[in-house]
């Protein structure tokens, strides 16, 4: 399927969905859920989120590409910074 056509498709969902979640351990496109309930949920967990974010945006911050996590000066984060979220909002769209 040709890469426009399925973004179309998947327009109403959150590019988080792209990306394996490490929370619920939900494939890549597949919605998360709650294992112990198995409630499918409307919105990714905050970890695919921040996973999605390291995976496909530079942080404008601390200055690393992407796959690698933040850091503040030279300490690893266990989050990634605010402006990495809105950088991969802005190479989603």
């Amino acid at each position: 399927m040709p890469t426009e056509l399925r973004r179309s498709m998947r327009a109403g969902q959150h590019p988080a969905r792209s990306v394996p979640c490490p929370h619920c351990g939900a494939a890549a496109h597949k919605p998360c859920r709650v294992p112990s309930r198995d409630r499918i949920l409307a919105q990714p967990h905050p970890q695919r989120i921040s996973a999605w974010a390291r995976q496909t945006a530079c942080c404008p911050q601390c200055q690393v590409e992407p796959t690698i996590a933040c850091h503040d000066e030279g300490r690893p984060r266990h989050t990634i910074h605010n402006r990495r979220y809105q950088e991969a909002e802005e190479t989603a769209a």
